[in-house]
């Protein structure tokens, strides 16, 4: 897995470059031992998606927390593992836990078969006082009774006691996941949270050196802000920048760095399929090159994927949700999004106007222009919800704006010129 060197907003893994689209658990399917990860990982593959995210275990959520109905990322406390040792009620940060490095080496390798990328989170935002006390790194959890009492310290730009026991966890993980070509690396999730940029990044540039000065082909992604902004500066070593719940704006206020960006969680938006996969066309058809929606119909009870959501969870997940998605990587994938550039278009376009090729997504049926040279084309329209191809025919168009108008709700369309 690296960047694609022809288009370095775009990934390559095994020799081609690739859409990276994901519908993935909440993040435990490594530190929950309860959860069975073969038949999740079995789902996604066979729903044509190829990555997904697991925290590291230097983090992990109560019951109840954010309303998470079945949260993977708050196990029972037997089930819980993580990278350190556990010797009686605490974790010793100088040993390791081999039983943790065993099932993430085994997520790892089965992933890579299935050709699944994996985001590798190292650290998390400290959302309450209570996640802070519950993670291993605090001073009442581990044997050397060392790490800030106050979360808000614990990602200082000034290092503490216990950043020697990060780095001894870094180079571990780094030397441990540098054979696997399909993972790469989360610095923190969310960091933004309750610290300014200019504060975090700090941490965060220390992060990116230690993993480097081990895994040096590894790429590192940095964990921007919700929805959009533009990135101020970026540490040489990040290659990839994710947001949560992104907009297309996003993609447009930082294509300049030449980075990959990715929309790296999804949520809030309701419990049906409609807003995600909305959500996930638009970022992508905007020059996005990573989609990962959070995925909660995968549970316990139900690791395949086909668990009803329930109650207050805040956000949604169904193999319908997972089969859409599958197709819109694959429509885009045969669209070779690399070799094409968002246009300024009423609708989501990627062009290569000199070839005269267009692709376009339209979230509601009504008339829309797109920009293009005369010349004889072929319009093919798809059902971005019934997953299928709708039409095709001919068209002679005299040069200017031309109007079409999509034969359903929802739709995506090429339009190639013909050679004759």
């Amino acid at each position: 897995m690296k960047r694609y060197e022809k288009n370095p907003r775009y990934i390559e893994f095994r020799g081609k470059p690739i859409l990276v689209v994901g519908s993935a658990e909440h993040y435990g399917a490594v530190l929950n031992t309860d959860f069975n990860f073969e038949p999740y990982l079995k789902a996604m593959a066979s729903d044509k998606l190829n990555q997904c995210r697991v925290f590291s275990g230097t983090y992990r959520e109560l019951p109840g927390e954010f309303e998470i109905a079945e949260n993977l990322l708050a196990p029972r406390p037997e089930a819980f593992l993580c990278p350190w040792k556990k010797e009686g009620a605490k974790w010793n940060l100088e040993k390791w836990d081999e039983a943790y490095w065993k099932r993430l080496l085994k997520f790892v390798r089965e992933a890579g078969k299935k050709r699944i990328l994996v985001e590798y989170v190292l650290f998390c935002t400290w959302y309450n006082d209570a996640l802070w006390k519950a993670s291993p790194m605090h001073p009442s959890n581990n044997v050397q009774n060392i790490g800030p009492r106050d979360k808000s310290a614990v990602y200082s730009p000034t290092p503490s006691a216990l950043w020697p026991y990060l780095v001894a966890f870094l180079k571990k993980a780094a030397d441990v996941l540098k054979p696997f070509d399909n993972v790469y690396f989360e610095l923190i999730n969310e960091p933004y949270f309750d610290s300014p940029y200019e504060k975090i990044s700090v941490f965060q540039g220390r992060v990116a050196e230690v993993l480097q000065s081990v895994a040096p082909e590894k790429l590192v992604a940095l964990n921007f802000n919700n929805r959009t902004g533009a990135v101020p500066q970026i540490h040489p070593h990040i290659g990839i920048v994710n947001f949560h719940y992104a907009i297309p704006e996003a993609v447009h206020l930082n294509a300049h760095l030449g980075v990959v960006l990715a929309d790296d969680e999804t949520g809030f938006a309701g419990q049906s399929a409609a807003p995600y996969r909305k959500e996930a066309w638009n970022f992508l058809m905007s020059g996005g090159a990573m989609f990962a929606h959070l995925d909660y119909s995968f549970t316990l009870a139900h690791p395949d994927g086909t668990a009803p959501i329930t109650g207050k969870t805040p956000g949604f997940g169904s193999p319908e949700l997972r089969r859409q998605l599958g197709f819109l990587r694959a429509f885009l994938e045969k669209a070779t999004p690399w070799t094409l550039m968002p246009q300024k278009a009423a609708v989501p376009t990627l062009a290569d106007a000199e070839r005269g090729f267009y692709v376009a997504y339209l979230e509601k049926k009504e008339r829309v222009e797109l920009a293009a040279p005369a010349g004889k084309y072929t319009l093919r329209w798809f059902d971005t919800v019934a997953c299928k191809e709708l039409s095709t025919e001919s068209l002679v168009h005299a040069g200017g704006m031309l109007t079409l108008t999509p034969p359903s709700a929802e739709a995506a369309l090429t339009l190639t010129r013909r050679k004759s």
